[in-house]
């Protein structure tokens, strides 16, 4: 019995010497491994932006990074408690099939991610419509893209169906074309409508006299003449002039009475004669 506990306390000896000393080692390892990435990260992010690299690129590339390191980081700790690669590499290969089935949708985004990043159907800044969603790009990530939109919420869209699917993109032309439907009601002196919107117009120093305004009676509609009124201005000033010659034309009109028309419906009763009452 004696022998016997000798040999177990020895084998337990041996073993905490061998295999303790490397698990210590591992986990110092793994704290400083950590902390080197992180230093190699940001170190890698200032070099990005000291060399002007595309906003849209950095935070993908940083990623590729930051998990390329950790993946070294963590065959170097294996190494170190003694686990043989070419072991680890079998069982990687045997469990690789139902991984990489599990795995797909991201894999998916992945390549998305890439796809967007060569093609560059946008870049951070601009503002899409994709996926059902509005708004401006703030980043695009190894697997999705982040939108902020006009009321200030993030969106999330994984790259791998934005780069598959159609989108709009409203901040790859320097102009954008404003277009209104302004209705006046039947009588009204047509030529003093036009008059008075080719001058708001020409009044908005935000709208571009080339290409030059474009009016024209576009419909004649159950309870208005509607006017086709097409502008042509800088991207960044679309919104403004929108609502602002919504509000200038209404003030404007009004002013000249001339009637924007609502739909309506006039009722018309006929007396009965005496003979037909009831």
């Amino acid at each position: 019995m004696n022998i016997n506990m000798d040999y177990l306390m020895t084998r337990i000896t041996d073993f905490s010497v061998t295999y303790g000393t490397k698990i210590i080692v591992a986990i110092i390892l793994w704290f400083v491994g950590l902390w080197l990435v992180k230093l190699i990260s940001r170190a890698f992010d200032r070099i990005l932006k000291k060399s002007k690299t595309d906003i849209s690129l950095r935070p993908f590339l940083n990623g590729i990074v930051n998990i390329s390191l950790k993946i070294l980081l963590g065959i170097s700790i294996f190494s170190t408690l003694g686990i043989k690669m070419t072991s680890f590499v079998a069982i990687l290969g045997a469990g690789g099939l139902s991984i990489g089935m599990a795995l797909s949708g991201t894999m998916q985004n992945f390549a998305g991610g890439v796809m967007i990043l060569i093609f560059k159907p946008f870049k951070v800044g601009d503002v899409i419509d994709a996926q059902g969603y509005f708004g401006s790009v703030s980043e695009i990530q190894i697997f999705n893209t982040i939108l902020k939109t006009p009321d200030n919420k993030t969106i999330i869209i994984p790259n791998g169906g934005l780069s598959t699917s159609s989108m709009t993109n409203f901040s790859t032309e320097e102009k954008r074309r404003v277009d209104w439907t302004v209705g006046v009601a039947y009588g009204t002196d047509l030529d003093k409508a036009k008059e008075i919107l080719i001058k708001l117009c020409e009044n908005d120093n935000r709208i571009l006299k080339n290409p030059e305004i474009f009016i024209a009676v576009a419909e004649l509609a159950d309870s208005s003449v509607n006017f086709a009124l097409r502008v042509w201005v800088k991207a960044s000033d679309y919104w403004g002039v929108f609502f602002d010659m919504n509000e200038n034309i209404y003030k404007a009109f009004e002013k000249e009475g001339i009637n924007i028309p609502f739909p309506q419906m006039d009722v018309h009763l006929d007396a009965l004669d005496k003979n037909d009452e009831r």
